[in-house]
């Protein structure tokens, strides 16, 4: 079947609904007739210049109203529906306008907050959505639970026990839209000035998130083990934010060694440790090793988690598992701010991992990111050879390359994004001067086949810069 959409990719309108609009138009007005196929996703993306993820929303919502069915295996064909009248206005749509083919070319993009879409359960989350509709339909025309609906806290207190070896009660834990966000309310809890050890380097937005509510943000020196005790005994911080699962943005996982020194000095300094395990779900070498909050007996560790990289960071659940000490002074901010995450959207995760598909899903992302970050690394090899070295290539779901030749990391960037590549500046997580110069890698989001043609545009990118 051929046919030519036009999709305005200037239009505020996302382009997976513009393209679901005009499937729905054309089989309502009969133009495309029961039982015709639908173009492939591969076809109808490379013909549109789309991604196939954004194919496969726009089928996925026609096959959820009844306009398409699918047929395993074999593809999308047209379902019976009555047509509207024949008199039903058509809307306007400009003809197609001659495009070159670098118009046509995707960008592709190396961002690390991207992740794999095609392979999202969408019929497992719909279900889970509709049944939470039906169990709870009671509860959601309120704002919800401050703290964090009990079903979902339930579910999470179980899953980062098995996961992570996070002991904790559901009364510990509080759900709010994003890492900011719970550090906000944690900073609600704490007098302007309280001094802060932060990594250097570290994330950069959780680090202007304890800017802005005027904390004392102290830089802590790091080694290939994680953050320097000695650092903190000289400092005296009252918190100390880090990331040992997999250093942002430097990707180093802290030893077991370190963990325990750096959990000694919380317990003597009577400070706390803020634990950000954003992608710790994601090792691929080496034995896991457990969570600072596992190994805590003293009740020092503040343990952030999320499911942005694991599921959707459109659902904006993360969460936040809190020493008993600061419980009740934290909550009462939760119930200042109100909750922040849809009801719905908790407490249809909270089925989502009581029926199983959670684990599902995460094994199969597991298996899917394993492959890409071997391609990743086998195509800098081959490609990239020795003018590039990869650091933190261990676990999660970006890398850095360091420069091994003479150039900015703007002007790497900005002939990266000339050859329609999109990497990204690591400068923002220091606040000094980088030792080195390198940009920040995530592959989630991309296919094998992206992944390969991204770091050979790199490398014809680069080869300028090179020889300069």
């Amino acid at each position: 079947m051929d046919i030519t959409p036009f999709l305005d990719k200037t239009s505020k309108t996302p382009l997976y609904e513009q393209l679901y609009t005009y499937f729905k138009q054309e089989m309502s007005h009969a133009r495309i007739t029961k039982g015709m196929r639908l173009p492939s996703k591969r076809r109808l993306s490379g013909l549109l210049g789309v991604s196939t993820a954004t194919v496969e929303r726009a089928y996925e919502q026609l096959t959820a109203e009844g306009y398409v069915k699918s047929k395993p295996k074999i593809g999308w064909f047209a379902a019976d529906i009555e047509p509207e009248f024949p008199d039903a206005p058509i809307p306007y749509q400009p003809p197609p306008q001659p495009v070159t083919h670098k118009e046509v070319e995707s960008v592709i993009n190396f961002h690390q907050g991207n992740v794999d879409l095609l392979h999202f359960p969408f019929n497992a989350w719909r279900k889970s959505m509709v049944k939470s509709l039906d169990r709870y339909s009671e509860q959601l025309h309120t704002s919800g639970d401050p703290q964090g609906e009990p079903a979902l806290r339930e579910m999470i207190a179980r899953f980062v026990r098995l996961s992570r070896g996070v002991n904790c009660d559901p009364s510990q834990i509080i759900i709010g839209a994003g890492t900011t966000v719970l550090l906000q309310i944690l900073c609600l809890t704490l007098q302007p000035g309280t001094k802060i050890g932060f990594e250097e380097p570290g994330f950069h937005r959780s680090r202007r998130m304890f800017e802005a509510n005027h904390m004392n943000v102290i830089p802590i020196c790091t080694d290939e083990e994680g953050v320097l005790p000695a650092s903190l005994t000289h400092e005296s911080p009252h918190l100390v934010y880090t990331t040992p699962s997999h250093q942002f943005p430097l990707g180093t996982i802290m030893t077991i060694a370190r963990r325990q020194e750096l959990l000694s000095w919380a317990k003597e300094a009577n400070s706390f440790i803020i634990e950000d395990d954003y992608d710790g779900e994601f090792r691929f070498s080496g034995q896991p090793i457990p969570s600072l909050q596992g190994l805590d007996p003293n009740g020092r560790v503040i343990y952030l988690g999320t499911f942005s990289k694991s599921l959707l960071p459109s659902l904006r659940i993360s969460f936040m598992i809190l020493p008993a000490p600061l419980i009740e002074p934290v909550r009462k901010n939760a119930l200042l701010m109100k909750q922040t995450v849809s009801s719905h959207n908790q407490l249809a995760l909270a089925d989502f991992i009581e029926n199983g598909e959670w684990q599902k899903h995460l094994n199969r992302m597991r298996s899917l990111y394993r492959k890409k970050h071997a391609v990743l690394l086998e195509a800098i090899r081959t490609e990239l050879g020795d003018s590039v070295e990869v650091l933190g290539k261990n676990s999660g779901l970006h890398i850095l390359l360091r420069l091994m030749f003479s150039a900015s990391e703007d002007e790497a960037i900005k002939a990266a994004a000339k050859n329609r590549v999109n990497v990204y500046p690591v400068s923002p997580s220091y606040k000094s001067q980088p030792p080195f110069v390198s940009v920040l890698i995530g592959y989630g989001g991309l296919s094998e086949e992206d992944i390969r043609l991204g770091i050979k545009k790199l490398k014809t990118a680069w080869e300028p810069l090179m020889k300069s």
